[in-house]
């Protein structure tokens, strides 16, 4: 009888560490899943190009943007683009149905009212429109383009925007890999000047040309020239210093047509006799670089600017 109520004590103090030790291991669980709910909550915050600290409570369920480079990486990471850039040439694939919002010189807001994204990107320039859409109920975005980094930041915030960060790590290392296949050219000496008739800047390092040229090994002449006040990224042509440094090559950058681009710089250079003697003239050596890779963000492209970048100074070899 004796030995039965000791059988009994042990089986019954066996359920109690089984029943004690299961609760502990629900406990354990338990926080587990709220530590990395709380881990997956601080992950909604991106910081923009502003210093902006944005936090998103859920994934936003529509996109609009006033650059082609920012389309094509939101429609590269699945989202849904409700308003686009005007263009000339057609849409990007993916955005045949969206509103036509105008450009960041000239944007459309009743077609930007009508898209009613839950998220509008744009660049640090918009400032002045913005509280008017975020009382609207968007969330407004600044990105900026000012180098290959730059560009894979907004990847990465993209990615953590659309709940598809390693999506947008695939995309930035691709890019990686990409750079540092690119056999470097010859260290030509180079001027990247930034035009529309009328008005050309010297591109320095710090822009998005700048870093290309860096990148596959070109030499920017005017890399010391003094920056603009209102453009940071760009210096005013300084004739003097051009003709000392006497480029090899002279590349143009414009958001408009090309070949009128083209014709009023060498117009503006043949008022000073000084330039028929530099070597890119004197080589024919003054070339337009591609609109869609150079005078705007070319998103997920800028491999492809690289590569034309690349393939201009290899030219002049």
């Amino acid at each position: 009888m004796k030995w039965n109520r000791l059988m009994l004590t042990f089986a019954l103090l066996t359920v109690f560490i089984i029943v004690g030790c299961s609760a502990e291991s629900s406990d354990v669980s338990k926080q587990e899943k709220e530590d990395a709910t709380v881990e997956i909550e601080q992950t909604n915050a991106i910081i923009d190009a502003l210093g902006n600290e944005i936090t998103f409570e859920k994934t936003p369920e529509s996109f609009a943007a006033l650059n082609p480079g920012e389309i094509e990486m939101l429609i590269a990471l699945g989202a849904n683009v409700v308003g686009r850039p005007t263009t000339h040439g057609p849409a990007i694939p993916g955005t045949e149905e969206a509103h036509e919002l105008g450009n960041p010189h000239n944007p459309n807001f009743e077609k930007i009212a009508e898209a009613n994204p839950d998220v509008l990107i744009v660049p640090p320039s918009f400032q002045q429109y913005a509280n008017n859409l975020q009382n609207q109920g968007m969330k407004v975005i600044y990105t900026e383009a000012n180098s290959v980094a730059d560009i894979q930041t907004t990847l990465k915030n993209y990615g953590v925007m659309l709940n598809k960060v390693e999506e947008a790590q695939k995309i930035i290392d691709q890019i990686d890999a990409d750079i540092a296949a690119i056999e470097k050219a010859k260290p030509i000496r180079t001027l990247l000047v930034y035009g529309a008739p009328g008005t050309y800047l010297a591109a320095l390092p710090t822009s998005l040309s700048g870093d290309i040229l860096e990148k596959v090994g070109g030499e920017n002449i005017a890399a010391d020239f003094t920056k603009e006040d209102q453009y940071p990224q760009y210096a005013s042509l300084s004739v003097e210093k051009i003709i000392e440094r006497n480029p090899e090559a002279v590349m143009l950058i414009t958001h408009g047509d090309p070949e009128a681009v083209r014709d009023a710089f060498e117009n503006e250079m043949m008022k000073n006799p000084a330039w028929k003697n530099l070597d890119a003239v004197k080589a024919g050596n003054v070339t337009v670089l591609p609109s869609h890779l150079f005078g705007t963000n070319p998103g997920t492209k800028i491999v492809d600017a690289l590569e034309e970048m690349k393939n201009q100074l290899q030219e002049v070899q």
